[in-house]
């Protein structure tokens, strides 16, 4: 039986199934291991982690932790809950009328970061009139239309995935900032810095940046520095605003105090670099990497909200899982019909209840003629979150376009 159990609680003897933190965010060779000794304890606690999941029928048992099932029971009415308290819908154009210039966007900025990162890696200055324009053209097409570019952010590919990181980091902080209702001239600083927040990665040896396994703690050390060479990069990059550098120096900062580069704690962290914060774990954890899985979307959320209990500011992750929907437009979804579904749009009104479109049926195991369902219209439901890779579908082709 999976459990959850404080750190504070661990004792050797318990076998640790899940550490409980993104990928990047330890330094041990797995993610599940028999714990040794009151060293490997105290090597855990140290890293800032707060709760791991143990495995009784592999170690000894915590008779009163809550069983996995009851946490993801838990996680779940809490997502819902925050669902039903969206905020008032903005305005916007049609997804169809938007999907095209997002569909151009998102090519072109991958293509713009890449350029940038080479650039960096051989010697050269950011050039902001490169970047800025491209900005502005995504905080427009995100104000016209979220559901056009933001699932354009889960498509990476395992070579790219710094720079399209970047892109998808840029995408969904101007959704979050949107929900937010800051100012545009405030977002464009936001999205500038959220483009540009992993421009240090370019001062990362090549190896170490697309080692397919996990990274030496010496590796994970100059990997982690990332952050101090972005913050030196745009220091002298003229026209760079102080809240683009909080974005770009402070989304590893966590909120108590166990992130970096200076483990700022609590309001210690800005308002950006908190967003930041969790938009790249969001990104990061819901993506396929070398060596490792990513998380379906719903899932990635459920984890920040786990998280929040200690690493992020709630009601930040309350208003960023708002801002995208817990059913994030792009995901694959398995309807009470039993068919599969991929969802379109978000209803701002009601988070639960999108709409989607019909391209598969679970029981005869065959594609159905594309059929587009606003959920709450319809006596349909979501009833779980599917990975397009189990049931061998290509993303690429439902999305909009």
């Amino acid at each position: 039986m999976i459990k959850k159990i404080p750190v504070d609680a661990l004792i050797p003897g318990m076998y640790v199934s899940d550490l409980n933190c993104g990928w990047m965010d330890h330094p041990f060779l797995t993610n599940a291991f028999l714990v040794d000794d009151e060293a490997r304890v105290a090597k855990i606690r140290d890293m800032g982690i707060h709760e791991v999941y143990i495995d009784t029928g592999r170690g000894l048992d915590l008779p009163d932790a809550p069983t996995r099932e009851e946490v993801e029971s838990s996680l779940q009415a809490r997502m819902e809950a925050i669902a039903t308290a969206a905020p008032k819908p903005l305005a916007r154009v049609s997804l169809a009328e938007e999907a095209p210039r997002a569909r151009r966007l998102h090519t072109e900025a991958n293509r713009i970061v890449k350029n940038l990162l080479t650039d960096i890696r051989l010697g050269a200055q950011i050039e902001l009139d490169k970047v800025e324009p491209m900005v502005e053209a995504m905080v427009d097409s995100v104000f016209s239309n979220p559901n056009a570019l933001l699932p354009l952010a889960g498509l990476k590919q395992h070579d790219n995935y710094t720079f399209e990181h970047s892109v998808s980091v840029c995408a969904l902080m101007v959704a979050f900032s949107r929900g937010l209702a800051l100012s545009r001239e405030l977002i464009r600083e936001i999205a500038l810095g959220a483009l540009l927040h992993d421009v240090g990665k370019a001062r990362v040896p090549e190896a170490i940046l697309n080692k397919p396994a996990r990274l030496t703690e010496a590796e994970f050390a100059k990997m982690k520095n990332h952050v101090v060479q972005s913050i030196v990069l745009l220091q002298h990059t003229p026209g760079v605003s102080e809240t683009a550098l909080m974005v770009a120096g402070q989304h590893h900062e966590r909120h108590d105090g166990t992130g970096y580069p200076n483990q700022l704690k609590g309001e210690g962290i800005s308002l950006y670099g908190q967003m930041a914060a969790i938009v790249d774990v969001y990104d990061a954890i819901s993506s396929d990497r070398v060596y490792h899985k990513g998380l379906a979307p719903s899932d990635a959320l459920k984890k920040l909200l786990e998280w929040s209990e200690h690493h992020f500011e709630p009601k930040l992750v309350h208003s960023f899982i708002r801002a995208i929907g817990i059913y994030p437009s792009g995901s694959l979804v398995r309807l009470a019909s039993g068919r599969l579904a991929v969802v379109r749009e978000q209803n701002e009104r009601d988070l639960l209840h999108p709409v989607v479109q019909v391209i598969f049926h679970i029981g005869s195991q065959c594609y159905l003629p594309p059929e587009t369902i606003d959920l709450a219209r319809s006596q349909d439901r979501v009833v779980a979150h599917e990975d397009f890779a189990k049931w061998k579908i290509d993303p690429k082709p439902w999305l909009p376009a």
